[in-house]
């Protein structure tokens, strides 16, 4: 995606939408029984990188942070987070034997009491509810004594909801992990809340966190050639994590490594898709053609480590943290954007040698992966099958809208992956001179439905459908248009009007596409696909947009269902207002699902109606 430094809030006045057909205010269809494409279900997901705060402090489950002082040129290390616990002063230091090479940074404590210590603040905040806690922490220096680990409020008269004595293990001139397990005895009200390590200093001689595309993304690329997210050193145990300077104006912690990102899809059941570092950074340097090969070695082994034999030297190493079984890879994807940072030459150097270099040693090495170029066909680059391209569309709904019958003109070599899209910007705003939106709107989400659909038609050439990104930290954000916004308090997780349509359309897969032909009326307002699912039922879905008034609709299913035979209907409509979204302070929900039963009449006709913006799914009971 585009790398946005600093967003605004959105300031203009929103155009509304298009002009509104009225030409046609009924639709008559039939779905043929055959002649469509043999279609590869298409896969909705989420791409993912640590924008948003939605790694750190969203989805990788840490709740500490600046957990090891983790620093670069770029975001140097600090004590952000930290405070003193019983006047005790906090200060970095760098000893001759940190805690490992990785990790260089620790805290220095210094205070005398009885109860002092260090707390963290978390990131903006740290839900507690009775539940089981988990952690550890370092300690270098003699401490004969205990620690205690609790989790209090940061308001008022600072209540403690859990707390847990650790006994010292630790031992003079050494660093010694201590673990711990803490269950509160009661929730907190809110997530204004601490976490502390305090011990008496009186006795110590103590001195010293259905697809998804990752890791992303601009942050697979790195703010310069050599800060690219380093896929090695992002595994094994935490404290030889480095972590990097990320390209969203932060330091991460790489806590949310390569293993975490597998097991996130395994606990899903989603198809990983993978993003391997192509020689290119976001200030455009890249790689030469002597380069380009170091670049090919390491993404071949950091396929080996996700998915070699434990006799091999990365099969090894990934059996060694607790996956002796190999990961199965489908999609590999060579770069992100090159066609975008440092261009024209930058994309030239990956259409002349960059890409043709990756593809030919992952054919020799790992054929039977698909391999998916960083662009697509219509961001001006010839893809050599059998590769995929991938298309990032950032559009508004006309834009969106408009793009219906854009995949129709694809041939089946062209093979694509939509690896990043939403509906950012609003019609008749400035673009990319403007700000983006900050919530995905109920318009704009139609909109990206009838997106959809036109892939959906070309579920034999497009891979899936990512939207992008995925989460947004409510805290701190750099990209407002996300499915999903999040904080510490769970309470204000919100699915935005976005997620409702395309978990709607991704709970639908097609097998198979059906022809339609039209009876009456025609294609705008009412967008639609047809086909089989793999349950062998029939599914139509549809989608109305630029209309002031709702559309009748007629529906046969020629050859699949009779008189008598039912379906059932899903609908979402939203509010008068095409702008509204789903707030998550007010906590309002403006998006409406219904659910209800039709029953074909004379001819095996399935009628019903449609209002201005809504998107609907009919699906035969059998």
């Amino acid at each position: 995606m585009v790398s946005l430094r600093s967003v605004a809030a959105l300031a203009a006045t929103m155009a509304t939408l298009a002009s509104p057909t009225l030409a046609n205010k009924a639709v008559d269809l039939v779905v043929k029984s055959s002649g469509g494409n043999a279609s590869t279900p298409i896969m909705y997901g989420i791409m993912h990188e640590d924008i948003n705060n939605s790694g750190d402090g969203g989805i990788y489950a840490e709740l500490i942070s600046n957990r090891a002082f983790q620093g670069s040129a770029k975001f140097p290390s600090n004590l952000t987070g930290w405070a003193g616990v019983g006047g005790a002063r906090l200060s970095l230091q760098r000893l001759d034997k940190p805690l490992s090479a990785a990790l260089p940074v620790s805290v220095n404590v210094a205070g005398c009491g009885k109860k002092v210590g260090l707390e963290n603040s978390g990131y903006w905040g740290i839900d507690v509810k009775v539940q089981k806690y988990t952690g550890s922490f370092y300690v270098k220096g003699a401490y004969d004594g205990v620690f205690t680990a609790q989790l209090q409020s940061a308001l008022g008269k600072k209540e403690v909801f859990g707390s847990v004595e650790v006994a010292s293990q630790s031992v003079d001139g050494a660093w010694t992990q201590h673990n711990f397990t803490l269950v509160p005895t009661k929730a907190a009200p809110n997530s204004n809340n601490t976490f502390s390590i305090t011990f008496n200093s009186a006795t110590s001689g103590l001195t010293n966190q259905k697809f998804i595309r990752f890791p992303g993304g601009n942050m697979l690329m790195g703010n310069t050639i050599d800060t690219f997210w380093k896929w090695n050193e992002t595994i094994g145990p935490l404290k030889d994590r480095p972590g990097m300077a990320g390209v969203w104006e932060y330091q991460l912690t790489t806590g949310l490594g390569l293993v975490e990102y597998m097991e996130w899809a395994d606990d899903l059941g989603a198809e990983p898709i993978l993003g391997v570092w192509a020689g290119l950074s976001l200030d455009g340097a890249f790689y030469t053609q002597d380069q380009t090969d170091f670049a090919i070695q390491y993404a071949l082994d950091e396929l080996e480590f996700l998915t070699g034999d434990v006799s091999t030297k990365w099969g090894a190493v990934r059996a060694s943290l607790g996956h002796p079984k190999p990961w199965k890879i489908k999609y590999v994807e060579i770069g992100n954007e090159d066609w975008l940072a440092g261009r024209p030459t930058s994309f030239e150097s990956y259409k002349k040698y960059r890409f043709p270099m990756f593809l030919k040693a992952f054919q020799e090495k790992h054929p039977d992966i698909q391999i998916i170029a960083s662009p697509s066909v219509f961001d001006n680059m010839t893809i050599p099958a059998p590769a995929a391209g991938d298309y990032h569309p950032y559009l508004t709904p006309d834009q969106m809208v408009s793009y219906y019958s854009r995949f129709d003109q694809l041939s089946r070599q062209n093979l694509t992956l939509i690896g990043e899209a939403s509906s950012t910007h609003p019609n008749g705003g400035l673009g990319w001179d403007g700000p983006l939106s900050s919530n995905p709107w109920w318009g704009g989400s139609v909109a990206e439905a009838v997106f959809l659909l036109g892939a959906e038609k070309n579920g034999d050439k497009v891979i899936g459908a990512c939207y992008a990104p995925g989460l947004r930290n409510l805290n701190r954000w750099q990209w407002g248009m996300t499915i999903v916004q999040h904080a510490a308090d769970t309470a204000l997780t919100t699915l935005s009007t976005s997620w409702y349509v395309w978990r709607l359309l991704g709970l639908h897969p097609l097998k198979n596409t059906l022809p339609v032909t039209i009876k009456e009326g025609g294609i705008n307002p009412l967008f639609w696909v047809a086909g089989t699912s793999e349950k062998n039922t029939t599914v139509f879905k549809a989608a109305v947009y630029n209309t002031t008034e709702p559309v009748s609709v007629s529906l046969q299913f020629e050859g699949h269902a009779t008189k008598g035979a039912t379906a059932t209907l899903t609908m979402l409509t939203g509010p008068a207002d095409p702008y509204a979204i789903n707030d998550p302070f007010t906590r309002v929900n403006v998006v409406k699902e219904t659910t209800s039963k039709l029953t074909a009449g004379d001819g095996g006709v399935f009628a019903f109606s449609m209002p201005m913006l809504s998107v609907a799914v009919l699906e035969t009971d059998s």
